[in-house]
């Protein structure tokens, strides 16, 4: 059976905005096991990245978590003062950011932006950390790292500076990755370079990583297991095999049909979409969010709010859903 690495429990997280709540993240519970990749999909503003920013208190001062768990190697994230989640970012879970020119310095070295890590948490003395950090360099294919090191991030490319980030996640060996859409930025020829070393060091490494993206197609080969989300809830969860081969969920169905396709008939097809909008998170949800925009919907999806439960399958699972309605069968009660 495979160790828990970490479990988080009914996570809440909101916003003041002009004396408002936003209410950003409404129970999220999930898993994530050692060695794992997990991936964290739906669209842009649904939750995703303020989910994994609230794990590591690293939030914007309007927003404030009100309640849940994060148990990570037996204690709780959540309750850590700002001393100790210091020696956990980094250290202990490493943090790819979405766009790698902003997320580093641009004033100082990408060389001592690598190394910094590794002098703060291991204590390593300048030359200890830059050794370190070549080697780094040389694992994730960044070619001449003696030069590498002594550039500015306005010198490198957009691949090179998400490998140097890589590096930087790497460098105080993590037992945890968090990757917040660390591929959107870059064209797709470097997407897939970078998701296959990634794909590699996870391998050889045996770090366990939560990948976060609104691209379902990319996670197909990347994850294990696949978290849906939508309006700051999970909305569905599964083994990626189960998810791409027996979604239940009716949001998750609407982002599989929106996938492009490859046509060998070449005729032109339109693509599918999901009508609506999303619901204004400035109410607290009542009923099921995705109800106004659901094909599926019955009375009770718009008047009450559904809780993950496992499907109904004829093998052992864990697939779950956040949904009144067995979509295989349109209509019928879960």
């Amino acid at each position: 059976m495979s160790e828990v690495l970490l479990e988080v429990k009914d996570l809440k997280t909101r916003f003041h905005s002009r004396g408002k709540l936003i209410h950003a993240v409404n129970g999220v519970s999930f898993r994530i096991n050692r060695g794992e990749t997990l991936g964290v999909v739906g669209e842009s503003g649904c939750g995703k990245s303020v989910t994994m920013l609230s794990l590591l208190k690293l939030l914007p001062p309007a927003a404030r978590v009100e309640s849940g768990k994060a148990i990570f190697q037996g204690d709780d994230l959540l309750k850590m003062s700002f001393r100790q989640i210091q020696k956990v970012r980094g250290g202990k879970i490493g943090l790819i950011f979405q766009d790698p020119m902003t997320s580093f310095n641009p004033v100082l070295t990408i060389g001592d932006q690598v190394g910094e890590a590794l002098i703060y948490h291991r204590h390593a003395n300048k030359k200890e950390a830059l050794d370190r950090v070549l080697d780094l360099f040389r694992l994730v294919g960044i070619s001449d790292p003696e030069q590498r090191v002594k550039d500015y991030p306005h010198q490198l490319s957009g691949g090179v500076r998400q490998r140097a980030k890589i590096a930087m996640a790497l460098a105080c060996e993590p037992e945890l990755i968090l990757a917040d859409e660390p591929t959107t930025a870059l064209d797709v020829t470097i997407q897939a370079q970078i998701v296959e070393l990634v794909k590699g060091l996870r391998d050889r490494l045996g770090v366990a990583i939560i990948w976060i993206t609104h691209d379902l197609s990319l996670v197909a080969g990347l994850a294990d297991r696949i978290m849906v989300m939508y309006a700051g809830n999970v909305v569905e969860e599964a083994v990626t095999e189960d998810l791409f081969d027996d979604p239940r969920h009716p949001y998750t169905l609407g982002l599989l049909s929106a996938l492009p396709a490859f046509q060998a008939d070449k005729k032109v097809r339109r693509l599918a979409s999901i009508p609506g909008s999303p619901p204004d998170l400035r109410a607290q949800p009542q009923s099921c969010p995705f109800c106004p925009r659901c094909s599926y919907s019955i009375d009770r999806c718009c008047s009450e709010m559904p809780v993950l439960r496992p499907v109904k399958s004829e093998v052992e699972n864990d697939h779950r859903i956040a949904c009144f309605v067995d979509t295989r069968e349109r209509g019928t009660p879960a």
